[in-house]
């Protein structure tokens, strides 16, 4: 049984049996495949799983496939630590792609406990980044730097009145931070500050006090259906404010999701844009995908190719004999690692591997545009 279909549609049960059955090297995940997020994290496993199977047809790592075993969390942070506490007990060598602040810092405990490495968590969160954890290996941008540079860029566009809309957990207070100190640095304050919870997000309360607020931009910071429940009852209720949302929307889903309304939508992205052959990881990306019949790499899928790629950079330096310590050890002397016009570098002192950041527009066609 291969692992290029048993993974993130199988129930947990599957999955475990699946990767006991037939991985040589076993790599875990867990991510809300259900849940707010799940279309998201979804189209990210689907670029890591274009990056792995072609290793594995390739074969593999020092002659090993290489499993990567998923599991449902739905969103949640609890059950994100119950299945990498599972995944830990199947011998996983490390954990890959977690989704979601607060879900990443349930499973940290986990990481120095058992010695594990966890190796691109989906999710821009500073806490991840300082102070450097020993065992967690980032591979994309800081929310903070996405949300700073976006009040940045509303600010230089002639933009006066900008809102504020985050939802009330770690992972919003965390890009808050960031895009509080953009409007610092312009000289500005929101005209308008608004929380939502995350377990039971309902807009209605606070869209007219954005509407009242007369914003011209409202940067949005939440999770895939609930910024777009958020935009939605926003044009509704008659604003016509610019909205912007950070990369962890950059999915075709996200675009599916707003409908109508994703027109003109302003996604930040941490990866170059998805359709310039010009850089070499999205070429090989984009040629890998049209073998499989796919017809575009999106952000999402990018991301979870290039985390992928730095994954299996570390098993390969770590290999014959992989073990979680010598993959951690061979992570951190990553030194100007090229992964396709990307360089990625580790130290005992910076786990932050890339630091790119940009932004992007939803066109008419839903593809994003730079």
């Amino acid at each position: 049984m291969k692992s290029t279909w048993c993974h993130w549609v199988a129930v947990a049960s599957c999955a475990l049996a699946c990767g006991a059955a037939s991985a040589q090297i076993r790599i875990g995940q867990t991510a809300g495949f259900s849940g707010a997020a799940a279309a998201g994290v979804k189209e990210t496993t689907e670029g890591a799983k274009l990056y792995l199977d072609a290793v594995n047809k390739a074969g593999g790592v020092a002659n090993q496939q290489i499993e990567l075993i998923s599991l449902d969390d739905k969103f949640e942070p609890p059950l994100a630590a119950e299945n990498a506490h599972k995944l830990i007990d199947q011998g996983v060598v490390a954990l890959f792609l977690t989704r979601g602040t607060p879900h990443t810092q349930a499973v940290v405990p986990l990481l120095a406990q058992n010695h594990v490495p966890l190796v691109a968590p989906s999710t821009g969160a500073m806490a991840l980044h300082q102070p450097v954890n020993p065992w967690v290996f980032n591979v994309r941008a800081t929310y903070q730097r996405e949300a700073e540079r976006a009040v940045r860029h509303l600010s230089l566009i002639g933009m006066e009145r900008i809102a504020l809309i985050q939802v009330d957990d770690s992972f919003g207070a965390d890009a808050a931070t960031g895009a509080l100190a953009g409007f610092t640095a312009v000289g500005k304050q929101p005209v308008a500050h608004e929380k939502f919870d995350r377990n039971k997000p309902d807009m209605a309360p606070l869209i007219p006090k954005i509407v009242k607020s007369d914003a011209q931009a409202v940067v949005f910071i939440g999770s895939g259906n609930m910024v777009a429940d958020g935009v939605k009852l926003l044009r509704q209720g008659g604003s016509r404010a610019q909205v912007v949302t950070l990369s962890n929307n950059a999915s075709a889903g996200f675009v599916k999701s707003l409908g109508d309304y994703a027109r003109g939508t302003v996604v930040s992205q941490v990866f170059p844009y998805e359709r310039s052959l010009s850089t070499p990881i999205v070429k090989e990306a984009m040629e890998l995908a049209h073998e499989r019949g796919m017809s575009e790499v999106t952000p999402a899928m990018l991301e979870g190719y290039a985390a992928a790629k730095v994954l299996v950079e570390g098993l390969k330096r770590a290999a014959p004999n992989i073990s979680r310590e010598k993959l951690k050890t061979a992570l951190e002397a990553f030194k100007r690692v090229d992964i396709g016009g990307l360089e990625v570098s580790y130290s005992s002192t910076d786990h932050s591997g890339l630091d790119y950041a940009d932004l992007s527009i939803i066109g008419e066609d839903g593809k994003f545009k730079r």
